[in-house]
């Protein structure tokens, strides 16, 4: 219990180091630009107390927990005899891996269902937007394009195939839907692939990716173990603006179908 205090007051002060030019430079620009004073300086202090000791102990669990069992699960799943081939094999069959892909999209629509920068930026959305932009509809559509990311990456580890084929590909996709898409989302489909990409996500999806690089054969950590998040962060994007189009198209056949002459 000792050594746990003194590791978490170690990653305490770390955290407060950390949070210092963040809380130097709002308090900075609120008396010395805007000079005004701190509305409920005590409520303030209370806030930010309570987020360093919340970073500290996520971080904490991070070392302790998410990035072990991504790593873990990444092993078992690619273990030569749970995916029934020879032990010394030296070439992947990216057929053999469909668990694989399963756990990617799954995992990678959870952690996205719950980031707390996509919860925010989807409640502002919905309120600006007066309810046109649904924040749960929102938070679906991007948990399902980072599933699908995760997963189109995690196959792009285990086949091998160069990177930037794949983000060449999705930022294609991405500028001909920009050009379609109602400019109403344009913004918030780039802000929500952004904010995918965050405290709960990053995590386990680089966990996964490297995990995944280390035991598939013929792959190497450093050059195929990296380049999920880009995949999470793009198909966030292209599944927002898809929503966005596919709700413009239904918007559409509604107001066709009730100024259709009745027979």
């Amino acid at each position: 219990m000792i050594d746990w205090l003194i590791h978490f007051s170690e990653d305490l002060l770390k955290t407060c180091r950390d949070v210092a030019p963040i809380t130097a430079i709002i308090i900075g620009f609120q008396v010395l630009v805007i000079r005004k004073p701190i509305l409920h300086p005590m409520k303030t202090l209370l806030g930010f107390v309570n987020v360093l000791i919340g970073i500290t102990f996520f971080m904490d669990g991070l070392k302790m927990a998410l990035f072990p069992l991504g790593e873990l699960m990444a092993t078992q799943l690619t273990a030569p005899e749970f995916l029934g081939i020879p032990p010394n094999t030296t070439v992947a069959d990216w057929r053999n891996y469909f668990w694989v892909y399963l756990f990617a999209g799954s995992i990678g629509f959870a952690t996205t269902l719950a980031e707390p920068s996509l919860l925010a930026v989807a409640v502002k959305a919905e309120e600006i937007s007066g309810g046109a932009i649904r924040a749960w509809g929102l938070r679906i559509a991007v948990s399902l394009g980072v599933s699908f990311g995760i997963a189109l990456g995690a196959f792009r580890i285990v086949n091998g195939t160069e990177l930037y084929f794949f983000i060449i590909g999705a930022y294609v996709i991405v500028i001909i839907q920009t050009i379609l898409t109602p400019k109403l989302i344009v913004g918030l489909a780039y802000d929500s692939g952004g904010v995918t990409t965050s405290t709960v996500t990053v995590p386990l999806v680089t966990a996964l990716g490297i995990g995944l690089a280390t035991t598939v054969p013929g792959r190497n950590p450093l050059l195929d173990g990296f380049g999920l998040i880009a995949f999470a962060s793009l198909f966030a994007v292209i599944a927002v603006l898809t929503y966005a189009q596919l709700a413009e198209w239904r918007n559409k056949k509604q107001n066709s179908s009730n100024q259709s002459p009745s027979k």
